[in-house]
């Protein structure tokens, strides 16, 4: 049973837009303004660049592989399967993480409303949740309109916050004061805040995953790709132009709540609210799409038999991955509950970073196999690689340790998973006399040697330039 092609270029564009602006911009501005104050309207400029080229890759990809699965369907057409379980992997563990951070920061911000009691938080929780997966059980076309509706409704407060804003500071320049001392706590904590920042942009990759129900996905969702970050990347920057120029940064970096106390000193009692309700809209829409994207990566993993099968199970009626969507609302349920939202985060990035360093390494080998000469395509790949290691290099050493051990542990995963009659063959060739000594010579059929084989390849063209 197929999924059906119901998404078009506006519906995949939203998707990209809803599953990046989410609770970051209500949040991020205030904790860099802590770390290393007004320069971070610069660290927002480059993680919106080391974003914007990641999300070219994936967009490239999905121009020669146009495939459900995003990161998964690249890396198993360019490698094999074990490299497209990794790369899905990853990126399944990082975006189920990233869904409870939606649902702790919706009630976070509905409590500026109504006070909630602990056993009203994860009611308020699981209802967020829940209400969400059962639209995108629905049918993948309502969870699109639904998706759409809310970028539009969660871009309008930032909007109205942008133009008011701006105006502002033209008609009163000594509020620019606030951008001096640029970096009053200096750089020290400048990758730290590159990563946090990163994650704000984090979500394009998700406009892969639908691809099979996406009209004309190979150029429909490049097109909606590049354009969802065009959108964002401008309004990222000119809401953090307001805000750092409005408050000064000491004043950020003692609130949970940055854009509700600009809402404030530019509109009064009502600027709050209306930021308020912004939030509770835009998380919303974030946690909408990002239901709607990580289902169709477990589907597309269990349909190659990389997960189980009950995740590639389709509603009769509603032709929607039904179980997959049940599965992660509950998963993401229990971690909304038992989790923070620091944990959470630092454990997505790192997750991100070693899939999308995979996804560089697929486009590299993808635009060779093709004819397409696509703009950047040779360079891309590798200005990709640059920026993953260093997102790896700037989280903590716990991430570091406790994300290899998570990746690591997907590898029995994929092996007792992985189809039968594959494991049989491989029996038989690790018992084969034969088979042994042609293995001592035939190393790139091993796990691991084509990724040493890329990056040997890579040191020779660095050399050769």
């Amino acid at each position: 049973m197929k999924l059906k092609r119901d998404l078009t270029f506006f519906d995949m564009t939203s998707i990209v837009i809803g599953a990046i602006v989410g609770s970051d911009i209500y949040i991020a501005s205030a904790i860099t303004a802590g770390l290393i104050g007004p320069f971070s309207i610069f660290v927002w400029i480059i993680a919106g660049i080391i974003a914007t080229i990641l999300a070219l890759v994936f967009a490239y990809c999905s121009y020669y592989v146009p495939k459900v699965g995003g990161s998964f369907a690249f890396v198993s057409t360019a490698f094999d399967d074990f490299y497209g379980f990794l790369a899905g992997w990853s990126m399944w563990i990082a975006e189920i993480l990233a869904l409870p951070v939606f649902a702790i920061t919706f009630t976070s911000y509905l409590g500026y409303f109504f006070h909630l009691s602990p056993i009203q938080d994860i009611l308020v929780k699981g209802l967020f949740l829940f209400g969400l997966t059962s639209v995108n059980i629905i049918g993948v076309k309502a969870a699109g309109r639904l998706n759409d509706v809310l970028t539009i409704v969660k871009l309008s407060p930032l909007f109205l916050l942008m133009v008011v804003g701006i105006s502002f500071l033209f008609q009163n320049p000594s509020q620019l004061s606030n951008y001096s001392p640029l970096a009053p706590l200096g750089l020290d904590n400048f990758g730290t805040a590159l990563v946090l920042i990163f994650w704000a942009y984090v979500g394009f990759e998700l406009g892969t995953l639908p691809a099979s129900e996406v009209k004309n996905p190979k150029k429909t969702i490049p097109r909606a790709i590049i354009t969802g970050m065009i959108i964002v990347t401008l309004f990222y920057l000119l809401t953090n132009f307001v805000v750092y120029g409005v408050l000064n940064w000491s004043q950020l970096s003692q609130t949970n709540l940055p854009l509700i106390l600009v809402g404030t000193a530019l509109f009064g009692a009502i600027g709050a609210t209306i930021m308020a309700i912004g939030a509770l809209v835009s998380v919303s829409g974030s946690d909408e799409a990002g239901i709607l994207g990580t289902a169709r990566l477990s589907y597309a993993m269990s349909i190659d038999g990389l997960f189980p099968k009950i995740f590639s199970k389709i509603h009769p009626k509603y032709k929607t991955p039904y179980i997959a969507l049940i599965l992660q609302g509950v998963i993401a349920f229990v971690l909304s509950i038992f989790s923070g939202i620091t944990t959470l985060i630092s454990f997505s990035v790192f997750n991100l970073a070693f899939s999308f360093l995979l996804v560089c390494l697929s486009l590299e080998i993808l635009r060779r196999k093709s004819e397409k000469k696509l703009h950047g395509q040779t360079i891309l790949p590798w200005l990709g690689i640059a920026i993953c290691m260093y997102l790896i290099f700037s989280t903590t050493t716990f991430d570091k340790i406790i994300g290899t051990i998570v990746i690591l542990a997907g590898i029995p995963i994929y092996v007792f998973l992985s189809p039968k009659t594959d494991i049989k063959h491989l029996k038989k060739l690790f018992i084969s006399e034969e088979s042994i000594f042609e293995r001592r010579f035939e190393k790139k059929e091993r796990f691991l040697a084509n990724f040493v084989s890329m990056m040997h390849k890579a040191s020779k063209r660095i050399r050769s330039t």
